[in-house]
């Protein structure tokens, strides 16, 4: 399946995500129809939040979570910083971002399905915020600027990315020098069987189109990041985790004299 197709497969279901978290329903990233995938998938896409965040988001913002982590929770956020959502859904880590980084911080969203962002909009509407701004557009050409972020978040949306050097290249451009890259994906250990990758369901479902933990490192690497880490936080089978993904965009070496950047 071509990357155009395959990115044509996840708007739609996504966008019935959304229609359903309107309708008052609950979803997983593996959706209500993957034959088989919602079993292998619901140990590392539920109970994600603590009770005290999810008093922080509107229902229908925690109806529409598709995730497998927890990337607000980890990502060490601090008052006045600037943070992109690759893939922000009906928006809960944008909410809960927006919160962290408080009124002189900023927290963007970004997302390819309308109805995702009618939704993340109506759920901005419901929190009050007003330092919450959503786009749209693919995560593999983000509309920003170079040098325009402290922190990139994401949450089980990178592995659905047909071209993941495209999103991880552009994740490094508009991320400031020194700026952080943290997110929760699904990655794969060891080999991800053929007929797997061939799935749409499961790839849809988180599953399919997980790096595998090497591979993530060696292109995160590739995209010039530095201090790259990897740490599971859920596992499944001992094949999938879903993990918690870092990387910093290292800050230009301090330049003493005038000879020294020649």
């Amino acid at each position: 399946m071509s990357a155009e197709n395959l990115k044509n497969v996840v708007r739609e279901k996504y966008g019935e995500a959304a229609l359903r978290a309107r309708a008052g329903e609950r979803s997983s990233c593996c959706g209500s129809s993957a034959a088989g995938a919602a079993d292998c998938c619901d140990p590392i896409t539920s109970n994600l939040y603590e009770p005290t965040q999810e008093g922080e988001v509107p229902d229908t913002a925690l109806r529409a979570s598709l995730g497998c982590g927890n990337p607000t929770a980890l990502a060490e956020l601090k008052a006045g910083e600037t943070v992109l959502d690759l893939g922000s859904g009906g928006g809960i880590d944008v909410i809960l971002s927006a919160r962290r980084v408080g009124p002189t911080g900023k927290a963007y969203g970004l997302d390819m399905t309308d109805e995702m962002l009618a939704l993340a909009e109506e759920n901005k509407r419901k929190s009050g915020l007003a330092n919450v701004e959503f786009l749209k557009g693919d995560i593999e050409q983000i509309p920003l600027p170079d040098d325009s972020v402290d922190v990139i978040i994401s949450n089980c949306v990178i592995n659905l990315a047909a071209d993941k050097d495209r999103v991880l290249k552009e994740a490094f451009r508009v991320l400031k020098p020194g700026g952080r890259f943290a997110v929760s994906d699904v990655v794969a250990r060891g080999r991800v069987p053929e007929a797997v990758r061939k799935d749409m369901e499961l790839w849809v479902g988180c599953v399919a189109g997980a790096l595998g933990d090497y591979e993530y490192v060696a292109k995160l690497a590739k995209a010039g990041f530095a201090d790259i880490d990897i740490e599971p936080t859920r596992e499944i089978d001992g094949t999938f985790i879903s993990a918690f993904v870092r990387a910093t965009k290292a800050a230009p070496a301090f330049c003493c004299s005038s000879s020294c950047c020649a």
